[in-house]
């Protein structure tokens, strides 16, 4: 830990002697990049959480809610990165927060960060056997129980998470550039031909919007396809799962030490990252309102959430074919990004764990080989296992229908998860003001390290009490 001022540039928290660290130059700009885009996982979180935010939170106003989402994580990400050229650190949040408050507070915010990354992966392993499900349903017309695909998913990522991390790279690297192409034209494609029967909706971008909750019994969308009324919705919970489709932008950070001349490159993929993910998701989120339409889309959300997507891929793009590529990329991008959380989670337990004596020879060591964190991801599978498990016997009774890893372990750990992440990034803007301006270990900019990592923050912070404010309804929501 960091109890004294940096002047070498070598950072105190990241110290872990000859034999347990990871591979020093490993990886440049382009597999960061596609480290953090893919973790945000385009398609999971287009085709997992637009459908939440339209038919229970700001309805067809959820791609301003992306809009605005945009414009909060750019700002926070302004101060994120100006830290990010100082502390080079596996740790991200736990080592910014040390160097900018304190062991303390670092090290309660890097256990915080921990667990948000530890249950991310079993959220994602929830909605991966979800799609998973569909997808063997569509194509082999077998019924095959979602807790198999789930243990099936564990096993493959722990197995991948343990060796290099190239090889992580480039699968998730192969996973992202064909959902972000397939994504891309069907927005498109619905921009061409001019939208659904409703045009091109564009009040879905009016930022007013965004605070919008979905009404019952008046308004667009009051009932579903059922006949029964939609349940009211909470705007919150449309901003809540716009922030949460971009959890793991920040995880540049996380592999600066793996990465060549780190200092550059994860300032530099981290704003990408959060502009790039930012146009692409209120962009094709409005063509899918636009495309659907604005009752279709808002019906749909509440009774079919896959079709939402796919009906429309279908429609645009070339029938049942496309429709299939679609399902196959789903189930592809839901695993890489959960593939991606290990590989996050893991490097924080490694982090936090080669700090602690009780613990250094053990989560803190490296494969000697891989120079990957093993211990730590074995130990990372083995909760993940015990998610799922619990989930599977505990909450849903051992019930084989695939919607309970969808709106269960996938939409309550996504809650408890990103609750725990918003308010890590609210302390990490802290920490980035107190770094540059009380502490001065290094000098800064008081715009860029000042002003607007505080506008940041208290963007951060209002984001924590809407969650806490609309915690009772957005458990339901996600549970259906």
């Amino acid at each position: 830990m960091a109890t004294s001022r940096q002047t070498s540039g070598q950072d105190p928290v990241q110290d872990p002697g000859k034999k347990n660290h990871l591979k020093t130059g490993a990886i440049g700009l382009g597999a960061v990049l596609f480290m953090a885009v893919a973790n945000a996982a385009p398609i999971t979180a287009m085709t997992g959480n637009v459908p939440i935010a339209v038919g229970y939170g700001n309805g067809t106003g959820a791609p301003a809610g992306y809009l605005v989402a945009t414009i909060v994580l750019t700002l926070f990400t302004v101060g994120y990165v100006a830290m990010a050229r100082h502390i080079t650190t596996a740790g991200a949040f736990y080592g910014f927060i040390t160097h900018g408050l304190g062991q303390v507070w670092g090290m309660a915010s890097g256990v915080l960060a921990t667990m948000a990354y530890v249950v991310f992966e079993g959220s994602l392993i929830g909605i991966f056997s979800f799609f998973s499900h569909d997808a063997l349903d569509r194509w082999l017309g077998i019924d095959v129980n979602w807790l198999l695909i789930a243990l099936v998913g564990i096993i493959a990522i722990g197995l991948f998470g343990y060796f290099d991390i190239n090889i992580a790279a480039a699968f998730l690297a192969t996973a992202l550039i064909a959902e972000v192409l397939l994504l891309g034209a069907l927005a498109f494609s619905v921009l061409f031909s001019g939208g659904g029967d409703d045009g091109l909706v564009w009040e879905a971008i009016n930022p007013v919007n965004a605070f919008t909750s979905l009404t019952e019994g008046g308004g667009v969308g009051a009932v579903g396809l059922d006949g029964a009324a939609i349940v009211p919705g909470a705007a919150a919970i449309g901003l809540f799962f716009a922030f949460w489709s971009w959890v793991g932008y920040e995880t540049t950070a996380v592999y600066g030490e793996e990465s060549r001349n780190p200092r550059h490159i994860v300032p530099r993929a981290t704003l990408m990252a959060v502009m790039g993910l930012g146009i692409f998701y209120t962009f094709v989120s409005w063509m899918m309102i636009a495309g659907n339409g604005e009752q279709q889309a808002i019906e749909k959300a509440n009774t079919d959430s896959i079709g939402l997507w796919v009906d429309l891929a279908e429609d645009k793009l070339g029938g049942a074919f496309i429709g299939d590529i679609y399902l196959f990329l789903i189930v592809i991008g839901s695993f890489a990004c959960g593939l991606a959380f290990h590989n996050a989670a893991s490097r924080y337990l490694y982090a936090i764990g080669r700090e602690l004596p009780a613990t250094k020879n053990t989560l803190g060591r490296t494969h000697e080989t891989h120079h990957t964190p093993h211990v730590a991801s074995m130990v990372q599978s083995v909760i993940t296992l015990l998610f799922t498990l619990g989930f599977y016997f505990l909450v849903t009774d051992g019930s084989d229908s695939s919607i309970g890893g969808y709106t269960y372990q996938y939409g309550l750990l996504a809650i408890l998860g990103t609750m725990a992440i918003l308010i890590v990034q609210t302390i990490t803007s802290v920490a980035v003001i107190w770094y540059f301006h009380v502490k001065k270990v290094q000098p800064g900019n008081l715009l860029t390290t000042g002003i607007i990592p505080a506008i940041g923050g208290l963007g951060m912070a209002y984001v924590v009490w809407l969650l806490i404010d609309n915690l009772e309804f957005a458990g339901g929501a996600a549970a259906g």
